[in-house]
């Protein structure tokens, strides 16, 4: 895989229950970059964020910064934790 920029796909995109879709690395970057403080001290955003950090240097890691991505939506509420 080559560098990740901003108009790469994630590895699926991640619809929120506002009806916003995340779809591209950029739009991750920008929801993570919109974080509240309380939502940044968070173990699961932290990790959420660390990965993404990982897949920038290392693209193989997409998919699980993906995955962790919509774990912490899931956590927060923001997404239905049913399907995909």
């Amino acid at each position: 895989m080559l560098e990740l920029e901003k108009r790469s796909p994630l590895a699926f995109p991640i619809t929120l229950k506002d009806g916003r879709t995340l779809a591209t690395v950029g739009d991750a970057a920008d929801y993570l970059s919109a974080l509240n403080v309380d939502q940044r001290e968070r173990g699961y955003w932290k990790t959420a964020i660390m990965m993404f950090n990982n897949a920038m240097r290392e693209p193989g890691y997409l998919k699980i910064a993906t995955m962790n991505m919509r774990s912490a939506l899931v956590y927060d509420r923001l997404v239905d934790d049913v399907g995909t």
